[in-house]
């Protein structure tokens, strides 16, 4: 019988998937690889050698379109030797990212650009992280890793839509309004865009649509309004702050985070098996608790409450819950194993970037954390904690490794885009009702 992804099912899913994260509570074996102190030094030595290659050249690129060229070429170059030596990736893992993820995260940067050339790094960043997540999908489902119309268009519903309910200077009676308008649009209903965001928004629902007719691909649009339930109760119940208990923190915290990975499985493949559908949304329960504790520290700042910030308010050393999340990432690891489709490099690659992802969070927030705990998570870290510490400011800063990356593809002119929609034409085939927009460039993903 096949599954819908209603909320019924939804609420199946967050309670399997916090029984595995209880079963996970007071974990204490560590499975990951150890690092010494000669080791961690030497990555470091690559890693400061890469980051200043890329920004020499990036300031190169600005001479010209040759110029442009030369130094795109000399960047992805750099990659192979930093990913194998300082991330300490075997060679099929580096093939994957260099021919694999960076070309997609390359097609994806100059899509979103040549679409709306407003769009912020930062916000280009944001969408393609989750590109890259359904990119990850999509060999796992027995697929061929690419860029696709309904990729760019959930990725960037996030800075469109995400951005928008987050932002303080919008009103919170607008907000709900645009809420209950995304709703009826994800629904199929005829939507008038009001302003300029909700064009955007109409516009990447849109290439999910061409994609993924909804007669024929209804589970697609089930999770979409999965997770934009997930969204609406998460904003609803923390409105409440203390008044949200501990099992509520973890029960929105799996909703959302479940439901958008479902999403990304659904757009990568149009439906998925039990199977298929479990993994994804465990995959992204464990992303939304590695973002929660990556964010405890702005969350408390602004007071935001998730398990994480939670205890950390109540001055709880937070050792146990990242013992529980390393064991909870090694279980949906263990559940990757169970795919029948994937290379074994990929699913090592997605077990070690999960572990990497909790270590830098820990090292970002080790105030929270008791010395021997961190002692102990640094040995397991292929750099230095105060290394990872100095560096973040010039990963996440004006000039930082992903903005200078980003910067280099969008940079880069020989791209072929000539696979997906136009992206100058997509808002206009929206704004004008008299436009008659051009599918055929999409047809090829069609199932």
């Amino acid at each position: 019988m096949e599954r819908h992804y209603n909320w019924a099912w939804v609420e199946g899913a967050v309670s399997a998937a916090i029984a595995d994260w209880n079963n996970c509570a007071g974990a204490q074996e560590d499975r990951g690889p150890w690092f010494n102190l000669r080791e961690q030094e030497g990555r470091e030595a690559v890693y400061d050698s890469a980051l200043l290659a890329v920004e020499r050249d990036a300031k190169r690129a600005r001479l010209g379109p040759r110029e442009r060229q030369e130094a795109h070429r000399r960047v992805v170059a750099i990659f192979p030797r930093f990913a194998s030596i300082a991330l300490g990736l075997e060679d099929e893992a580096v093939h994957l990212l260099t021919d694999g993820f960076l070309p997609v995260g390359t097609q994806f940067a100059q899509w979103a650009r040549r679409f709306d050339s407003d769009l912020s790094i930062g916000d280009t960043i944001q969408a393609c992280r989750n590109a890259w997540t359904v990119c990850g999908i999509q060999p796992l489902l027995g697929d061929v890793m690419q860029m696709t119309p309904a990729i760019i268009g959930y990725s960037l519903l996030y800075p469109y839509s995400d951005n928008y309910l987050d932002s303080e200077k919008i009103p919170k009676q607008r907000k709900l309004e645009f809420s209950g308008r995304f709703r009826d649009r994800l629904c199929g209903l005829d939507v008038d865009a009001r302003d300029r965001n909700e064009s955007a928004v109409w516009a990447m629902v849109r290439l999910i649509e061409d994609q993924f007719p909804r007669t024929r691909f209804p589970r697609v649009f089930e999770s979409l309004l999965a997770i934009h339930q997930a969204q609406e109760d998460s904003m609803a119940q923390l409105n409440r702050g203390r008044a949200v208990s501990e099992a509520e923190l973890l029960r929105l915290s799996c909703a959302k985070g479940g439901t958008s990975v479902l999403a990304d499985a659904c757009l990568s493949h149009g439906f998925l098996n039990d199977e298929e559908a479990r993994f994804a949304f465990e995959w992204g329960v464990l992303l939304q608790l590695g973002d929660d504790l990556q964010d405890v520290q702005d969350d408390l700042k602004h007071g935001a409450a998730t398990l994480f910030s939670r205890a950390a308010a109540k001055r709880i050393p937070l050792d146990s819950l990242v013992r529980q999340l390393l064991a909870f990432s090694e279980n949906v690891a263990d559940q990757i194993e169970r795919l029948p489709h994937g290379e074994p490099a990929l699913k090592r690659l997605l077990r070690t970037s999960w572990r990497s992802l909790i270590l830098m969070a820990v090292a970002r927030s080790h105030r929270y954390f008791t010395s021997e705990f961190l002692a102990e998570c640094e040995r397991g870290s292929s750099f230095r904690f105060g290394f990872l510490r100095a560096r973040h400011k010039r990963l996440a800063g004006r000039r930082g490794l992903y903005k200078l990356l980003f910067e280099s593809f969008l940079q880069f002119e020989d791209v072929d885009l000539t696979h997906l929609p136009s992206p100058e034409n997509w808002m206009q085939s929206i704004c004008d009702p008299h436009f008659t927009p051009d599918f055929s460039r999409a047809a090829s993903f069609r199932a």
